[in-house]
């Protein structure tokens, strides 16, 4: 087997506080675009500065969709409201393919005589693919040796919706729902960043928001977070399609009273594990240990709510800086001349 080599570097340090408490982290990322690594640690040297990230996790679920077809809308609708109360004995045929998926939720949508299923899960540690659609693979024949009017069509019915851009994982959830949030005063962000906070906050208007809707951007409203997911992925293990839908984040940006700046990255559909595919890799196992996501001794799902929040700050540092650099006609593109050809060399 041959492996690709992607340069990785470490950057930092950051100080998270709230769902996570930690300081002086140094946060590994793998790319090729080499003037990533010192944009965001800009962004985590000025938020420590500024006394941290605050994180949280807001909600967490992994979710697989099945399409099943019934004979008419009427019979979909009403095996539908029986299968809702039965959610206690799907959990009991959901036990049996693993000790870790439990069922919490379920979502439908109707089209015609198809029924679009959602099934929600917790996965653990693990970011659930595998597992929540070894749980549907079980819970289909259970569903159609119960109601036999109904047949299978298919175990994924693109309700789920799996790294591809929608709406329904913004509002329903997938994976981990992370909000950053950090508030850095005035001075700080006119030594660190070279700007001030009124500058950014009307570039977060004009570029994130505005542009984002002349642009058509679907429940997305940020300058480059998949940049940082896709260094973060990839020098954690974890499945790089995932910035399709992780990169759906929101930046809300505002002055506070006192007229520092407030800035937040919101992270509605964070897909990360510390076990699974991928983390067996030395480079990856190493990584892992190093954020503190290796805990063996941690509560259930406890390594993987930690490495959400980790890389949910990591967007935010990034996000910040480049929104601090576009403020300043010319520092961009200085940056990436600058840093790219010196990494050429």
């Amino acid at each position: 087997m041959h492996y690709a080599s992607i340069p990785m570097q470490s950057v930092g340090p950051f100080k998270l506080i709230g769902e996570v408490e930690t300081d002086d982290l140094m946060v590994p990322m793998a790319t090729y675009e080499t003037p990533l690594w010192p944009s965001v640690a800009r962004g985590a040297r000025v938020t420590a500065k500024s006394g941290g990230i605050r994180v949280t996790v807001i909600d967490e679920r992994m979710t697989r969709s099945i399409l099943l077809q019934a004979a008419h809308a009427g019979i979909a609708a009403q095996r539908l409201q029986q299968l809702q109360s039965r959610q206690a004995e799907m959990q009991q045929v959901v036990s049996q393919s693993s000790r870790f998926a439990t069922l919490i939720d379920t979502h439908f949508q109707v089209v015609g005589n198809l029924i679009y299923l959602r099934l929600e899960f917790t996965t653990g540690d693990a970011s659930g693919h595998n597992m929540v659609t070894n749980a549907a693979d079980k819970l289909i024949p259970w569903i159609l040796n119960e109601y036999a009017d109904l047949e299978y069509v298919s175990i994924s019915a693109n309700y789920c919706t799996d790294k591809k851009v929608s709406a329904v994982n913004g509002i329903l959830g997938r994976g981990k729902y992370v909000v950053c949030e950090v508030t850095i005063p005035r001075k700080l962000c006119q030594r660190y960043l070279k700007t001030t906070p009124e500058a950014i906050v009307d570039l977060h208007i004009k570029k994130d928001l505005i542009g984002s809707i002349v642009s058509g951007g679907l429940r997305s409203a940020n300058a480059h977070v998949a940049n940082m997911l896709l260094g973060f992925y990839l020098a954690t293990g974890q499945d790089a399609a995932n910035i399709v839908e992780g990169s759906q984040a929101i930046n809300h940006v505002e002055l506070t009273a006192e007229g520092d700046l407030y800035f937040s990255t919101t992270l509605p559909n964070l897909i990360v594990g510390t076990v699974g595919n991928g983390k067996g890799l030395d480079f990856v196992l190493e990584n892992l240990q190093q954020l503190g996501c290796a805990d063996t001794d941690a509560a259930p799902g406890a390594n993987a709510r930690r490495l959400a929040c980790i890389a949910g700050a990591t967007a935010l540092c990034g996000e910040l800086s480049l929104l601090a650099a576009q403020t300043n006609p010319g520092e961009l593109m200085e940056a990436h001349i600058k840093l790219e050809r010196a990494a050429q060399r």
